[in-house]
């Protein structure tokens, strides 16, 4: 007769030596064991305990103070004992190819990989995974934050991290999870999609007609490419590239954290998205409803980089590129963000108008990027009372042929740099925008154009490539805005 086999009671992978935890709230802590087998987990005095079911345990330690390091155990038929445990802030970072950036790419990054050594800052890197269905773990673990470990880490995400555990005076943990390319869709679940009428549409059935599409083009590849070693010729034909599926990075890269104990997420996406920015301002709200459901901890503070100052028509001067006021689909991503920050709770942007290259949809400056994202976190999730968020259009009055603007999270007078204040156009009834002239007058600012007799809209960095030099009393650039509601490049009903 055989003897039965036991399994060795496991930790799902989160939860490794240099790991951080959420302070402050309760600890889920999680893993798999034989059926019906008891565990407990001892941290700084306290024991819990359960008995895995169907395989599965998870069990919740009581809210901690941040501090360390400690160890945790837990024991079941083994014990696994786990060192230089940390409880602090624990941050994800997610998106796509800005986020994924890494720090030995940015600008002037070398001092600060050199300089990186930091026991109080960890990370956590989520390997890069597709899947149909929901996975439950990920192989990984987490490291220290130094010149070894911080080269390969989000470079956004690092400087996040670091100006927060400098501001806070705790330890911070980072989870990055990103992927180059990758639409908000991909990183949302099933359910979420299929309960809306036009997700469904829009997105999973275009989705099923992309996926036929690329099909019938990979069999073409593949038989030219057949018949091209058979005939002894080169074969230099690019191979189709599949499309993005729906949920799949949320399936590999998402799902496998929950309920992992958070404060929150910072996320730099929307350049693939920004074809349908309409569709974004529901799109990035429901993502975002979609993380919080799932992770069982509440309205938790969600911070999001605007798109940076890209011209996708290459090479053109700027001359070119602002010979007239123009529309732009990155324009109304932009908005769409904002729009989402201004109607979901504790949802906030951070604005970079001054920090893209006009060539590169990968600026290489991460650095102010991760530091106004730490200043943002700092107003949002830790409600400091500083001026740490870009001011955003607030209203507008026509009088005497000028518009008079107003801003939310203005804290002083507004400021600019150059010779005048720049990237305002004006239009009257006929909805023909001209670049116009702009004067501040304190924490307002006046705009007009003399071709612009009576005035009934206003429109600041309107663009792909936006040239403004406007800014916040502390130095944080002013959003894009408009304040019309005219028909939009991306608006199928307009």
């Amino acid at each position: 007769m055989l003897a039965s086999v036991r399994a060795e009671v496991r930790l799902h992978h989160l939860f490794s030596d240099h790991m951080v935890l959420q302070r402050g709230k309760p600890l889920p802590v999680w893993g798999w064991a034989d059926p019906g087998e008891e565990v407990s987990v001892t941290f700084r005095g306290y024991s819990v305990q359960t008995r895995a079911n169907d395989g599965r345990w998870m069990l919740w330690l009581p809210p901690q103070e941040a501090g360390g390091p400690e160890t945790l155990t837990v024991r079941g038929k083994n014990e696994i004992v786990l060192r230089d445990v940390l409880v602090g802030e624990v941050w994800i970072c997610s998106g796509q190819s800005n986020m994924e950036f890494p720090l030995n790419r940015a600008s002037d990054s070398a001092p600060d990989i050199a300089d990186s050594a930091n026991p109080n800052l960890r990370l956590f890197t989520v390997p890069k995974r597709k899947e149909l269905e929901p996975i439950e773990d990920i192989q990984a673990s987490w490291v220290v934050s130094g010149p070894d470990t911080t080269p390969n880490f989000s470079a956004v995400g690092y400087y996040f991290g670091r100006a927060l555990q400098k501001a806070l005076g705790v330890p911070v943990g980072l989870i990055h999870t990103s992927w180059g390319g990758s639409p908000a869709e991909v990183w949302m679940s099933r359910d979420v999609l299929e309960s809306n009428e036009e997700y469904r549409h829009d997105i999973l059935e275009t989705y099923e007609q992309a996926r036929a599409r690329y099909e019938e083009a990979l069999a073409q590849w593949e038989a030219a490419r057949k018949q091209a070693q058979q005939a002894g010729k080169p074969f230099n034909q690019r191979r189709p590239r599949a499309p993005w599926r729906p949920t799949e990075l949320y399936n590999g890269m998402i799902a496998p954290l929950i309920p992992f104990a958070i404060q929150g997420a910072i996320w730099y996406q929307g350049e693939s998205n920004a074809g349908r920015a309409w569709q974004y301002r529901r799109l990035f709200a429901d993502m975002i409803r979609n993380w919080r459901r799932d992770f069982g901890q509440g309205n938790f503070p969600f911070l999001a980089v605007q798109l940076a100052p890209w011209d996708k028509n290459r090479h053109r001067s700027l001359e070119e590129i602002t010979a007239e006021p123009t529309e732009s689909d990155w324009a109304e991503l932009r908005e769409a963000q904002n729009y989402v920050a201004q109607t979901e709770p504790n949802v906030g942007i951070a604005v970079i108008t001054d920090l893209g290259e006009k060539d590169d949809i990968h600026p290489k400056r991460k650095k102010p990027v991760g530091e106004r994202l730490a200043l943002a976190a700092r107003v949002i999730a830790y409600g400091e009372k500083i001026d740490g968020l870009s001011p955003t259009y607030r209203s507008v009055r026509f009088e005497d042929g000028r518009a008079i603007i107003s801003f939310d999270h203005v804290h002083g007078p507004l400021q600019y740099r150059g010779d005048q204040p720049t990237g305002f156009a004006i239009a009257g009834p006929d909805r023909k925008f001209v670049w116009a002239k702009a004067r501040l007058v304190g924490d307002k600012v006046e705009v007009w154009s003399d071709a612009v007799p009576n005035p009934v809209a206003v429109r600041f960095g309107w663009a792909d490539y936006p040239v403004v030099n406007l800014y916040s009393a502390s130095g944080l650039p002013v959003s894009p805005f408009r304040t019309d509601d005219w028909p939009m490049v991306t608006n199928p009903n307009d």
